[in-house]
């Protein structure tokens, strides 16, 4: 089809659906004045936070390699419209991994179950420890000390760790590798995931950094104890520094594409 044919197609549209809105719109404020409309209360004294990095070309990656790619195909100058392609990774930016992604029969990420992805938000601080040491983790006495300081761990809840690496993301430190090519960034001890799965009903697990296993793990024994027990991770979410420790909600709008093994997320709390 030819560019201009795309355009007047998309004006015509626009119009027309313009002209529809303008003539519906008295009688849709009417019906409202009567409706009630239903609505899920999800716990809030009004704070949002978005806990997602913009995703670009630059983005750091596990691999060291670009993992987004885009194209201008329409822009407004030319076509009256702007429409952009992209390609990318899953493992990209702001991402859910699915328990697919560590497991041969796990739930792709259109299979995990949309109520499991809004749910309570327990955030762990081990930032001053990963300030002096970039191979920190999360360990089991890291969960028993929130649990003192908080309660027990919600039922569903995602379990984040904010290690401080958010504020690295835009520099060469958020990969942090040494001259042997391994990479130093704070993670989950898999002896932490085998406690939150043995111990809670936690559904997910976040890190602010590009793994869920530290830097320099040799094995991936998070992700492989975590994945396949049907729970899901986020990797690199942003701003954790805005939310309480507890008491938050977290909205994860993870893709839903068929088969997939995960892919770049928007991630929402509400507090």
């Amino acid at each position: 089809m030819c560019h201009v044919c795309v355009t007047e197609s998309v004006k015509e549209r626009m119009l027309s659906r313009r002209g529809f809105f303008r003539a519906s719109a008295g009688a849709a404020a009417v019906a409202a004045a009567g409706t009630v409309l239903p609505r899920r209360a999800v716990a809030s004294t009004g704070g949002v936070a978005d806990m997602t990095h913009a995703l670009g070309a630059d983005f750091p990656t596990f691999f060291g390699v670009q993992q987004y790619f885009e194209e201008q195909i329409y822009n407004y100058a030319e076509h009256k419209f702007n429409l952009k392609e992209f390609r990318v990774n899953e493992h990209t930016g702001t991402h859910v991994d699915a328990p697919l992604h560590f497991s041969a029969d796990g739930q792709s990420v259109d299979a995990i179950p949309p109520e499991s992805l809004v749910c309570p938000l327990a955030v762990i601080d081990i930032r001053a420890r990963a300030a002096e040491n970039a191979d920190a983790q999360v360990t089991p006495d890291d969960i028993r000390a929130w649990i003192a300081a908080h309660g027990e761990i919600p039922a569903g809840a995602c379990v984040a760790m904010n290690s401080g690496w958010a504020a690295h993301v835009a520099t060469a430190r958020f990969r942090n590798a040494d001259a042997g090519g391994a990479m130093h960034f704070p993670g989950f001890h898999v002896e932490a995931a085998q406690m939150l799965i043995e111990e809670t009903g936690a559904v997910g697990m976040a890190v602010d950094s590009l793994s869920l296993d530290f830097g320099p793990s040799p094995d991936f024994a998070t992700h492989y104890a975590w994945l396949p027990t049907n729970r899901w991770g986020l990797e690199c979410i942003a701003n954790l520094d805005a939310v309480p420790a507890t008491g938050a909600t977290i909205i994860v709008g993870a893709p839903k594409h068929a088969g997939g093994t995960g892919g770049p997320a928007r991630v929402i709390t509400l507090f």
